[in-house]
């Protein structure tokens, strides 16, 4: 868990545990984390390991990682007709802004109108 030159690993878990530490591993296939952009971190084949310490929990992850970009809404067709009245865009064009800006509607309106 915490690479010490010269500790074992065993030593140092009963080490922790002597400081009131609880460790547990958990086995899962898959890890997803939403960000508040909308992104999705994935990780796969994790390793994981639970950390209790008086009553705070953590949990220290590792495994192959890979970020999937914020997924659009496929009900967004009023944010689309908006886009098309504020720029006088066609559809296609109001639909690809909304999509390059991440679903963010003023982003797609301010780029735009910027062109």
């Amino acid at each position: 868990m915490f690479p010490m030159g010269g500790i074992d690993p065993k030593q140092m878990n009963n080490m922790l545990r002597q400081m009131g530490v609880k460790t547990e591993d958990l086995d899962a296939q898959k890890v997803s984390i939403s960000l508040n952009d909308g992104s999705t971190i994935e990780i796969t084949s994790p390793s994981i390991t639970k950390i209790d310490f008086k009553g705070q929990v953590s949990f220290q992850i590792s495994g192959n990682v890979a970020k999937s970009q914020a997924q659009i809404q496929n009900d967004d067709s009023e944010d689309v007709k908006l886009i098309m009245m504020q720029t006088n865009s066609t559809e296609k064009v109001a639909r690809q802004a909304l999509e390059e800006s991440n679903g963010d509607l003023a982003a797609a309106i301010l780029k735009l109108k910027k062109e």
